[in-house]
């Protein structure tokens, strides 16, 4: 395949890894929004803040040159790696008729939507898709074998999105069904923390288990609301993304589940963190979606309302396990 112009907008983990991953095969410009940042990631070739186990290749160019980006985003393919709360704004900022893909997972606070809606909101002129599946950003800077769906009603894009990424390492599968996508990787990040306060707890893996079924069937209820496609959370935006967020030690919201359980406030939590836990500020917003469809989602709500301090993580936990039989279906 011949070699495609990229620009990755976000120098965060993700985005850094991904703009690693690439830039064996495509020229990459990785931009980041802080021109210090930029500088120093140019001249010791590293992301010391959020992924300073790596060595940046040096193919890759690294900018905090707006005109720059766009130039690129013109030519080829736009990768946004910013948080959720950021996409709007690097959406807004692409040159007319980009063609994007977003790796950012979740809900958008306040507005509560989905990347996919924003875009037809705000740039309804993009060729736009979704970039997701089960990945930590270390793993794949390293080259460590790793599979994603792209996902776009836009063929063409999914094409486009396995030219730029598929590798011996990076495996890319394609989906035309971008809502349930979106969900599986917003909902993913508040089952994780609640997988996580069950292990801080040292409930056992049976509670474990029956954690990540039981989240698996929320996900797929909010889906299918929602419109997507129930076979969509059986692949790997899904099933495969809750079971590595829910039990990987890499995991960011997994570990704040885990503080949370042994007495740590959120704040405290994301403190020790240092970084981004998109699950926490999702979490209401997820809860708020369901609700607004009719759709349950009892772990979702125990997860919010230990978030918000009104529950204990074992008074959550007992709460859930005092719920009434049921038909699991």
């Amino acid at each position: 395949m011949p070699p495609l112009p990229i620009v990755v907008l976000g120098a965060g983990a993700w985005g850094t890894a991904l703009a690693v991953a690439a830039a064996a095969r495509h020229p990459v410009l990785l931009w980041a929004r802080d021109a210090a940042q930029a500088a120093e990631m140019a001249a010791t070739r590293c992301n010391r803040r959020y992924l300073p186990e790596v060595t940046l290749p040096e193919a890759l160019r690294i900018s905090a040159d707006a005109a720059e980006a766009a130039a690129v985003a013109e030519q080829g393919l736009a990768v946004i790696g910013s948080p959720m709360s950021g996409l709007r704004e690097r959406l807004a900022a692409l040159p007319a008729g980009a063609t994007v893909l977003w790796l950012c997972k979740g809900f958008e606070a306040g507005s509560g939507a989905l990347g996919h809606e924003i875009a037809s909101e705000i740039r309804p002129d993009l060729r736009c898709g979704v970039l997701s599946g089960p990945s930590f950003a270390l793993e794949v800077a390293r080259g460590q074998p790793t599979a994603l769906v792209a996902a776009s009603l836009d063929e063409s894009l999914c094409t486009l999105a396995v030219q730029a990424f598929h590798s011996d390492s990076l495996r890319i599968y394609t989906s035309s069904d971008p809502v349930g996508v979106e969900v599986g990787g917003a909902v993913k990040n508040v089952m994780a923390i609640a997988t996580g306060i069950a292990d801080g707890l040292a409930l056992g893996l049976n509670a474990r288990a029956a954690l990540i079924t039981r989240g698996l069937a929320e996900m797929t209820r909010l889906g299918l609301a929602l419109g997507a496609r129930a076979e969509t959370f059986m692949g790997l935006s899904g099933l495969g993304d809750l079971v590595l967020t829910a039990t990987g030690a890499l995991s960011r919201n997994r570990q704040v589940g885990l503080r949370l359980a042994q007495g740590a406030s959120v704040a405290q939590a994301l403190a020790a963190l240092g970084h981004v836990a998109e699950g926490v500020y999702s979490a209401g917003t997820v809860l708020q979606r369901a609700r607004a469809l009719g759709v349950e989602m009892p772990i979702t709500q125990a997860v919010v309302e230990v978030l918000e301090g009104r529950l204990a993580p074992v008074r959550a936990v007992a709460l859930l396990m005092a719920r009434e039989s049921r038909s699991e279906a």
